[in-house]
């Protein structure tokens, strides 16, 4: 799939979301289009996925210390938008536990923070990057994309149109998943002004491709 079909897709699933006698065909493109911004072994599927560009042929050095213009690195970049779909998708939409907890996967990964990693400069996430381990990273990120995929299976129309309450927002920051500080902050209400759409097509899907780009712009930026 290339981008510009991509888009075209998500205008296509903006379009027909909250309406009833289209939530299968919805459902039907959001795998889609899931499955593209996250690793082809996620769902399965015999395509090359935007995600899988990244890793392929990614060393260790290039995943750490590549940075974009943002100074962000592929490590960042992955972990964030991994850290924010399972956030958004379990906590708010089907209120269940975090993969991340589940897992016990800041052991795995070696991360030294449990948040989003918004509240990081370049240099603290040039220092975040040196102890992540790649492999466990990218298993993370796979079972967040499968869980996702298992919490969209059970979605009804009704659902799509709900919000969510202040108990389940503040949950997010009593599990220390999002800091209460203004740089990360800020995530609350950004997703407090959603309904469960909204978060299915902002972040689960439009956010991992924002950092897909930024982390493909990151491993290039090593042989400029």
């Amino acid at each position: 799939m290339e981008l510009r079909e991509w888009n075209n897709y998500m205008k296509q699933l903006k379009s027909i979301i909250l309406k009833e006698d289209r939530m299968e065909e919805s459902k039907e493109i959001i795998f889609k289009i899931h499955s593209m911004v996250h690793a082809s072994s996620m769902s399965g599927i015999n395509e090359i996925t935007f995600e899988d560009k990244i890793w392929e042929g990614l060393d260790e050095y290039t995943f750490r210390s590549s940075v974009n213009e943002k100074g962000r690195t592929v490590a960042y970049g992955i972990w964030h938008s991994s850290r924010i779909e399972d956030i958004t998708m379990n906590i708010l939409v089907a209120d269940t536990n975090q993969v991340f907890n589940e897992g016990h996967w800041k052991k795995r990964i070696g991360s030294k923070i449990s948040d989003t990693g918004n509240a990081l400069d370049r240099e603290g996430i040039l220092r975040f990057s040196e102890s992540i381990n790649m492999e466990e990273l990218k298993n993370y990120r796979i079972e967040v994309g499968r869980r996702t995929q298992e919490i969209i299976k059970n979605l009804n129309c009704s659902d799509m149109k709900r919000k969510f309450n202040n108990d389940k927002l503040q949950r997010i920051l009593d599990e220390g998943a999002v800091l209460n500080v203004e740089a990360s902050n800020w995530l609350i209400d950004f997703w407090g002004e959603k309904n469960i759409s909204g978060i299915i097509l902002m972040p689960a899907t439009r956010h991992n491709m924002v950092h897909i780009n930024e982390c493909l712009k990151a491993k290039k930026s090593l042989k400029k």
